[in-house]
């Protein structure tokens, strides 16, 4: 092994040349974690963290914006292009280098839905195109590895469903049934490492809001598996993870929090307290991570907002502020290209 710099005990955000394998990997403080690959699905020019759509602060509220940050720097956000649809509520999903729309709201009323599957170049800018249909439904959640994407919940024409679909991103074709996760459940929210997906429930049709936590094994197929509690029991809560540990921030219980929590991915159990956000957060403000930054963006904090801010995943403590989106936003969801399978 050649490591840089080298050290006898690495710390997180070491590097190293792993000479068995031909790959250059990071320690996130608990393992060492491959960043290179040969294949192209893998490789970018940096961590993008994107969000798209969401509802603005002006009427009409939903939006069809996409916006980036990079994630391991400071700053605003950018204008990318635009999404297909104006849409809200919707989920989002990535792989090294693409990233997509997923489903939604058309309008601010969950009236109307979208199926559509929109897909952006990460490491460009523009518009987004459409690449596939899934399941019509709003207030889902996804996650993903490097080459599939699931997407879990939500609800239909005011019906809330627990049925998990995936697509591979690759391959240009629709959402197929992977699964259910235990109960109907909407507001939720969803993150991932390169194998295991993880859901936080949210409400079951808005009358009985959880703290569950669920998994499920990306690259097969099948039901959820329990994996454990939050520490509370709130809806609307925003995730992202690097592959080794998931974080959730904000949420609503009722009213509005401000509550990190953490989890190692690897290892079934509770989640524990990481620190606070900036500010109290809800409506599902969106998620994106590089290997040793989480960022949050937007929400509702008691009105519509574009605070950025950050944290290092693999501390604990408050988060820090970033800069601020375009504009005040709530319900965007964000997404990265940060280990090759993220969502928010």
């Amino acid at each position: 092994m050649i490591e840089y710099p080298s050290l006898d005990k690495p710390t997180s955000g070491s590097i190293r040349f792993n000479t068995d394998s031909s790959k250059l990997e990071i320690y996130n403080g608990e393992a060492w974690w491959e960043i290179d690959s040969t294949s192209s699905e893998e490789q970018t020019g940096g961590t993008r963290g994107i969000w798209f759509g969401g509802e603005g602060p002006s009427s009409p509220a939903p939006r069809n914006t996409i916006q980036f940050v990079n994630v391991d720097s400071t700053g605003n956000a950018v204008d990318f292009g635009d999404m297909s649809q104006v849409r809200t509520e919707l989920s989002a999903a990535a792989s090294r280098v693409r990233a997509f729309a997923i489903g939604g709201f058309l309008g601010s009323q969950p009236t109307n839905y979208s199926n559509a599957l929109d897909m952006v170049t990460i490491a460009s800018t523009g518009n987004a195109t459409d690449f596939a249909d899934v399941t019509q439904r709003g207030q889902q959640t996804s996650c993903a590895s490097a080459t599939r994407a699931l997407t879990a919940g939500g609800v239909y024409a005011g019906v809330t469903n627990n049925v998990i679909d995936f697509f591979t991103m690759s391959s240009q074709a629709n959402g197929v049934d992977f699964g259910d996760i235990s109960h109907t459940s909407r507001a939720m929210a969803g993150c991932s490492s390169p194998t295991r997906g993880i859901f936080f429930l949210g409400d079951n049709n808005g009358s009985t809001i959880v703290n569950t936590i669920e998994y499920v094994t990306i690259s097969t197929t099948g039901n959820t598996a329990n994996f454990g509690d939050s520490t509370v029991v709130a809806r609307y809560s925003g995730a992202c993870s690097n592959a080794i540990r998931g974080i959730t921030a904000g949420g609503n219980t009722g009213s509005v929090i401000n509550t990190i929590d953490f989890i190692t991915i690897s290892t079934l159990g509770d989640a524990k307290d990481f620190g606070d956000l900036i500010q109290v957060t809800s409506g599902a403000h969106g998620g994106a991570a590089s290997p040793t930054r989480g960022v949050f963006a937007g929400g509702y904090s008691p009105s519509k907002t574009d605070v950025i801010s950050y944290v290092q995943i693999m501390t604990t403590g408050n988060a820090i502020d970033f800069g601020n989106l375009v504009e005040a936003n709530q319900y965007c969801h964000g997404v990265s290209n940060g280990h090759g399978g993220l969502a928010g």
